[in-house]
């Protein structure tokens, strides 16, 4: 039985938060999810950010055996979030702007495809509910607001994606 040590008090954004793993799923895609989810959640572009993971510590906090964790790794790896660096260590990956505007252009062409889909098979009400996700600021409010704004936003176009009703649109956009 592996123990977890948790921290006192609130951990900044710059550190990887470990959520419990559930019993649904196999123990490499429940490492897996955990550990995207922290990467996603976590502040990589910090000065002080983290980005060295310890496979040991990693288990320990998980409370599994390295060897899902590194099957999980691995797919992570492979996606580009992670970069398994032979006898240095496991590094989470930092986008260069570049690759960062690459990666909104993919978007944009994924997007304006689900838009495309979802005029022919999306409701009207179904539309019209997109409405509700953007008026909820008016023009004063979004600099106030911004990462409320950056939310709402992303809540959006991801709505836009959900109602071209195409699952393999919603996946690839969900992995950029």
């Amino acid at each position: 039985v592996y123990q977890t040590a948790v921290p006192a008090g609130p951990m900044p954004d710059t550190v990887l938060k470990i959520a419990p793993l559930s019993e649904s799923l196999s123990l490499k895609a429940r490492a897996y999810d955990a550990l995207k989810s922290a990467i996603m959640n976590m502040n990589i572009y910090a000065p002080d950010a983290e980005l060295r993971l310890d496979e040991r510590d990693l288990s320990l906090r998980f409370g599994i055996s390295r060897t899902p964790l590194r099957e999980a790794i691995a797919q992570l790896d492979s996606e580009g979030l992670v970069r398994i660096a032979p006898r240095r260590g496991i590094f989470i990956v930092r986008k260069t702007k570049a690759e960062i505007l690459d990666m909104i252009t993919v978007w944009a062409a994924l997007e304006s495809m689900a838009a495309r889909l979802a005029t022919q098979v999306a409701s009207d009400e179904e539309i019209r509910r997109l409405h509700a996700l953007v008026n909820v600021f008016s023009t004063d409010e979004v600099a106030a607001k911004m990462g409320e704004y950056s939310d709402a936003n992303i809540a959006f176009h991801q709505a836009i994606i959900g109602l071209g009703k195409c699952p393999l649109l919603t996946k690839l956009t969900d992995d950029l």
